[in-house]
């Protein structure tokens, strides 16, 4: 059994890629506005920032490396402790064809591998995501193969950035094990449940415990709530040893027919939340301690 942390990092994932701008007047898009809204977010207590971007002539998910260092240059200039752990799972979706479901319909995002982590390789962030899982998502089909997994992980060690292990199901966490049986990954592992995606974990308490009792002994993990289930699981990572996610990715509003006007907002109700509950919030050097990322170079 895991009692609650004393100290608990809290992660804001500011804009996402399945979030519309029609939800919410308040996503951000442009590169400005994701560097703004992650800045905000640190100055409310966050310790890390997880980042996608977006085209911002569109509003739709964007691979693109010069928004991403666009976004990373505008925070390193303001705030150079902020944690930044930048996404790789888009390139990931096959959309099947009506008639010929070999054939890829509009939609399928599915790329090379290498391709999909060409801007870790360039940015060489602290921490980058790895998703696991393969599973339908909607009526389409998110693709992560075990060979895919693998050679996308060994560029991320090459450019020295720690994977936050995206957990879909529990499949997932089998995955992970033999990926850390084989050397792909190096523990202690860091990992997020991702829990209210239709066809993944279901967002309870049960699952947040069955999840945990999963994990090697000295794994940390944040168990992140979708849609209306974010600040419950806040409260239900936190008791159950873990550490926290908020963020426009993952829901639009900050109650009951409230929209979040700010990312800075949600990280606000979280903090509170937790420190209710008895947590203190980590820095980000007390993040990075816990985490076991390197101590930052002086500047």
């Amino acid at each position: 059994m895991r009692e609650p942390l004393g100290k608990i990092f809290i992660t804001c994932a500011v804009t996402g890629n399945l979030t519309r701008p029609e939800q919410t007047p308040h996503l951000p898009i442009t590169p400005e506005q994701i560097a703004d809204a992650c800045l905000g977010a640190a100055e409310a207590g966050a310790a890390v920032a997880h980042i996608h971007v977006r085209d911002p002539a569109t509003g739709q998910p964007s691979m693109e490396l010069g928004y991403y260092q666009d976004v990373v240059d505008r925070i390193r200039r303001k705030n150079p402790a902020l944690i930044l752990n930048i996404t790789t799972g888009p390139g990931g979706r096959f959309v099947p064809s009506q008639d010929e479901p070999s054939v890829a319909a509009p939609g399928t995002t599915l790329m090379n591998p290498e391709k999909r982590v060409d801007h870790i390789r360039a940015l060489r962030p602290e921490i980058c995501t790895l998703d696991l899982n393969t599973m339908n998502s909607g009526g389409q089909v998110v693709i992560n193969t075990p060979g895919n997994v693998r050679r996308m992980a060994r560029i991320m060690a090459e450019a020295g950035s720690k994977p936050e292990i995206e957990l879909f199901d529990s499949g997932d966490i089998a995955m992970m094990h033999d990926l850390l049986k084989d050397g792909t990954l190096t523990g202690p592992a860091l990992t997020s449940f991702v829990m209210g995606v239709k066809y993944g974990f279901q967002p309870t308490p049960e699952t947040v415990i069955y999840a945990r009792n999963l994990l090697p002994a000295d794994a940390l993990f944040t168990a992140i709530g979708i849609g209306r289930h974010v600040f419950p699981s806040v409260a239900q990572s936190y008791l159950a040893g873990g550490h926290v996610r908020v963020g426009l990715e993952d829901g639009v509003y900050l109650d009951r027919g409230v929209l979040a006007e700010t990312n800075a907002a949600m990280v606000e109700k979280a903090r509170r939340i937790v420190e209710d509950l008895g947590a203190q919030i980590a820095t980000p050097d007390e993040a990075r301690r816990i985490i076991g990322l390197r101590d930052r170079s002086p500047a």
